[in-house]
């Protein structure tokens, strides 16, 4: 039971053997893979099947937003910590307390930001913008990302000591161009899903169809 990951090959049998490993640990987890990959399946597959499956799983998009904004977003605020701070509120870290909390693309956080993310896996306490009170929390950290985080670092761009804190276990997922013998699997699934969604149980591919899918190389990976 891993959701919809979708596959028979070898590739994702080292990927669903390497979740099936990880999750039952409390370490972090790096996610490495192409945009498309599935990388957030394979993060909610590790909370999944993890002692904190009954708690929350928060997705955080870590380059979507101003570092301003994003430190709200993760942190929380007290009433008047800025303009228009009309009341407190609970940031990402609060909500995920005693889950996980999943970092999408983390090599786009801004720079800003890291250090304060480190300071958090380290401590396991934060403070909210604007506020004193320290504020503990029990949260395992998974991240993903589609860049060469290590490349990042000696390019000055990534934190290396938060970089080091992030990869204590890693999942490397293939492109689909790397797995086309799943392609079939994918066609069936997409087909089952949406048919039921369109009231249209009856659908099919001809073989022709399928055979012009499996020979694309999908730059865009089973997203596209």
């Amino acid at each position: 039971n891993y959701g919809e990951i979708i596959g028979e090959s070898e590739q994702i049998h080292k990927v669903l053997l390497a979740v099936q490993k990880v999750a039952a640990t409390d370490s972090s987890v790096l996610v490495y893979g192409e945009s498309g990959t599935g990388k957030e399946l394979v993060a909610r597959a590790l909370h999944t099947h993890s002692a904190r499956t009954e708690f929350p799983f928060v997705t955080v998009n870590s380059g979507n937003l101003p570092h301003d904004l994003l430190e709200s977003n993760l942190f929380g605020h007290v009433k008047g910590a800025f303009t228009g701070a009309l009341s407190a509120k609970k940031g990402l870290f609060e909500l995920a307390d005693t889950g996980s909390i999943f970092f999408d693309e983390i090599g786009n956080m801004p720079f800003e930001t890291q250090a304060k993310l480190l300071g958090v896996i380290q401590e396991r306490q934060f403070m909210r913008l604007g506020g004193v009170e320290t504020i503990k929390v029990d949260v395992r950290i998974i991240a993903a990302t589609n860049v060469d985080l290590k490349r990042m670092v000696d390019e000055g761009r990534f934190r290396e000591d938060l970089y080091y804190r992030l990869h204590v276990i890693t999942v490397h997922l293939p492109a689909l161009r790397e797995r086309k013998e799943d392609i079939p699997l994918l066609v069936q699934h997409f087909l089952s899903k949406y048919g039921s969604e369109n009231d249209r149980p009856d659908l099919e591919i001809t073989p022709e169809a399928l055979d012009v899918l499996v020979a694309y190389d999908w730059p865009g990976n089973v997203r596209e």
